[in-house]
Order: C-alpha cells, then sequence, then structure tokens
C-alpha cells in the first residue's frame, strides 16, 4: 500500500506491566501502516506483558512527544497496579488533556476513568467490566466501538482491531481504512458462535466470571476510593 500524502498522524499507546498484548497489538497493526506510533513507558528496558511476552518501549516518559492526535491505552491483568501508579495515572491525565483523540480498548477503559478522562463521556469496555464504568463518571454503551466527542472507546480484547480500524477511517479516511483492513484480510469467521455473555450462555459466562471476578471486585473498591461520580 502507497502512503496517503497527508502527515502521519501521531500515536502514543501507553504500556504497562501486564497489558493484554492483543489489547496493544491489534490497534498497532492498523495504526502503524500509516501513523507514527510511540510505544511509551517509564524507561526503555524490556516490559513483560500478559502470557510471558515482553514488549520494547520506544520511548519514555520523560522523552516521549508533549502532544499526540491519538492517546491510547489498553487493559490486561496489571490494571489494577495500574490504577495504582500515581505516575501513571499522572502521565495519563497530562497527555490526555491535550490529545486530539483519547481512547482505549478493553478494559483499559477503567485506566481512563481513573485518570479523570471519561467523566461525562459515553464509552466501552470488556463486557465484564463495562458496568464499572458509572464509577467513573462514564455512561455505559454496549457496542463494539462507542465514539463520544474526541473519546474512543472499544470493547474487549479483539475490538481492538474494529477500533483501529475505526480510528483509522477517522484520522485518513475510510478508503484508507478498508485497505488496511484488506491487507490485514480481516474478515472475521468464528468457529463458534459465543463472543459476548447472551450468546455464550449462562454457564460459559459464569466460568470466565469466576476467574476474573476478583479483578473485578478490586477495581470497584479503587474505584470507590477515587469517588470520580
Amino acid at each position: 500500500m502507497s502512503e496517503p500524502t497527508r502527515s502521519r498522524p501521531k500515536v502514543g499507546m501507553l504500556l504497562f506491566p501486564g497489558l493484554n498484548f492483543l489489547d496493544l497489538i491489534g490497534p498497532h497493526t492498523v495504526l502503524a501502516h500509516f501513523a507514527n506510533v510511540h510505544l511509551i513507558w517509564k524507561n526503555l528496558n524490556l516490559l513483560t506483558v500478559d502470557l510471558g511476552v515482553e514488549v520494547k518501549p520506544t520511548t519514555s516518559m520523560e522523552d516521549c512527544p508533549e502532544d499526540f492526535d491519538v492517546l491510547f491505552v489498553g487493559g490486561g491483568p496489571g490494571l489494577t497496579e495500574a490504577m495504582q501508579d500515581q505516575t501513571f495515572l499522572d502521565f495519563l491525565a497530562d497527555r490526555g488533556g491535550r490529545a486530539k483523540y483519547v481512547t482505549s480498548v478493553c478494559s483499559g477503559s477503567m485506566l481512563l476513568g481513573a485518570a479523570g478522562l471519561l467523566r461525562g463521556y459515553k464509552a466501552t469496555s470488556h463486557w465484564a467490566y463495562r458496568d464499572l464504568l458509572p464509577l467513573f463518571g462514564a455512561v455505559p454503551v454496549h457496542q463494539r466501538v462507542v465514539i463520544d466527542r474526541n473519546r474512543i472507546t472499544g470493547g474487549g480484547v479483539t475490538a481492538g482491531i474494529d477500533f483501529g480500524l475505526t480510528l483509522l477511517s477517522i484520522l485518513l479516511g475510510e478508503n484508507v481504512a478498508k485497505a488496511v483492513q484488506l491487507s490485514i484480510e480481516y474478515d472475521p469467521h468464528p468457529p463458534f458462535d459465543a463472543g459476548t455473555p447472551e450468546k455464550a450462555g449462562p454457564l460459559t459466562t459464569q466460568a470466565v466470571l469466576a476467574q476474573i471476578g476478583p479483578r473485578i471486585e478490586k477495581i470497584r473498591e479503587l474505584a470507590n476510593k477515587m469517588k470520580f461520580r
């Protein structure tokens, strides 16, 4: 694919230990075709995300650009630790306060909320976390991708590709987004129709909630202490 003559958008993707790798790599795969993507952490050391995968930041918080066209954060098992990291939240609030678009995928919306960036905005999240959004002053919406002014949030994990294509169409136009979709052959036909609680049924849903329930309750506890409502 040839690059459009327009300038490449500047995208900051914030990393943290225990980040869900697919939350990051789905949007990154889409956006990196036509954007300058900065992977941001406190330093440039290898950082272990979920499943033991190591990611190399491209810039530190201290040295990264001050202004981004897009600021992005994902979710993952390290979410509760990130919510208690004041340096992380301060950076997110600072860059988010100046970014043209403030965005997240999956439970990353909890981090936007913890940084005070979702109060009064419609947003979505992973289905298991979506009902926590009002604790941060946000309005939960049951959609794959939600756009409210300059806040763009995606649903759980694999929704990152849908989110990335939606964002790319806003930044550079629908034709560019369609070309990227074709380039990565994004034409999903899952083997099972079990991608939402409504489709999966109560037994499967309860099995998943049994695994992640303690994390959800910890987020609820932290959000109540922050008192964003």
